[in-house]
């Protein structure tokens, strides 16, 4: 019989650790909107379209960015 653990989740999972991955996954979701943001206003240029005016980046969350 194996005895092992199958995760050893001494040391290396700390509280800093968790908090750095979360900031990473955020920052990489902002990147992403900031890229369709990005392809958003290229498509507009080669159609021809006016370009929207540039909103004020004010932090928000998900449901209140969402909201109308």
């Amino acid at each position: 019989m194996a005895k092992e653990a199958i995760v050893d989740s001494g040391d290396d999972i700390t509280a800093d650790r968790l908090k750095n991955a979360a900031a990473t996954k955020k920052l990489a979701i902002f990147d992403a909107f900031e890229i369709l943001t990005r392809i958003q206003e290229e498509e507009n240029l080669l159609e021809g379209r006016e370009p929207e005016e540039k909103k004020a980046n004010v932090f928000k969350g998900f449901a209140e960015g969402r909201s109308k």
